[in-house]
This record gives C-alpha cells, sequence and structure tokens, in this order.
C-alpha cells in the first residue's frame, strides 16, 4: 500500500461519498497543524500538513493543505519529475523561492512552479503562511474547460437552506 494511502487511513477527516461525488472536511485552515505528516525518505515530522489525494479518491491530481507557522519555511528546496504545482494562499504573507528568484506573496496569491523550478516556501515572522498546493502532470491538460464542459439536462433543484 502507498504511503500516503495509509497515512490517510490514520487521519480522522469527516468524509462524504455519492455516486459522483466525495468530499471531505478537514475543519478551519488555521487549525491545521492538527495533522502530521512524517516524509518517507527524509524521516522528518511535519506539523501542519494534509494531503488530500487518498481521502477524495482523486485519479489526476495531487491536492496538500499546509499551514507554515510565522517566521518557519520548508525545510529543504525540491523540483518534481512529472508534476508542476499551484500554490495558492489563502491566509496570511510570506515568499516562494523559485530558483534564485524570491516572489512575495500573500492571501490571494497563485503561484505556478514549472517541475524543474527548485522551490521553497517561507512564512513572515509576522503571519501564519496557509497555503493550498495542486500538482498535476505538466503537459497533460489536452482539453479547455469549455471544451470538455457538458451542459447538464436540467435546471438545479436546490433544497430551502438550513
Amino acid at each position: 500500500m502507498p504511503y500516503l494511502e495509509e497515512l490517510a487511513k490514520q487521519q480522522d477527516i469527516k468524509k462524504e461519498q455519492g455516486k459522483n461525488f466525495t468530499a471531505i472536511h478537514c475543519g478551519p485552515f488555521d487549525q491545521l497543524e492538527q495533522y502530521e505528516f512524517q516524509h518517507p525518505l527524509r524521516k522528518r515530522l511535519f506539523k501542519g500538513k494534509l494531503f488530500a489525494k487518498d481521502h477524495l479518491g482523486l485519479t489526476g491530481m495531487q491536492i496538500s493543505y499546509t499551514k507554515l507557522p510565522a517566521g518557519t519555511s520548508m525545510p529543504f528546496t525540491h523540483k518534481h519529475k512529472e508534476n508542476e504545482e499551484l500554490y495558492i494562499v489563502v491566509q496570511g504573507r510570506g515568499q516562494v523561492l523559485v530558483d534564485q528568484d524570491i516572489i512575495d506573496i500573500e492571501e490571494g496569491s497563485t503561484i505556478r512552479v514549472d517541475l524543474d523550478g527548485d522551490r521553497c516556501l517561507r512564512a513572515s515572522t509576522e503571519s501564519d503562511l496557509i497555503y493550498i498546493c495542486i500538482q498535476a502532470r505538466n503537459n497533460s491538460l489536452n482539453q479547455d474547460t469549455f471544451d470538455d464542459g457538458i451542459p447538464g439536462q436540467s435546471a438545479p433543484n436546490w433544497q430551502p437552506a438550513s
């Protein structure tokens, strides 16, 4: 069994599943430190890191949620063999290092990093940095949303909100 799949079974995450969907509820982003991840190669424990692929049953991408406490950094730079990454900052401020370029980031910033880009993130000394990272195989998207979308056969039938 792959490491992340085994880790997903150990994490207590509220999950809903239907015929054509899976939803997870991992709690408020500012409480991500409740999740821990031990890197299988570096043997280091990271608090505030949650991988969602196996929880959601994703087949074409990986998604992770990360909270870096104020004044901390990812402890290493890294590249990928096949996946580009998209970082979406949902709270706080910090910086992304890509090769030798430093990009200031804050809530609402979105950064794409090519698989060859040597990258690392850090939180500012004043605030935690919370971000979502989406990984997908480089050059694998072969259609646009408008070409792939199929209109539904009916209007939405919303029940009254509770």
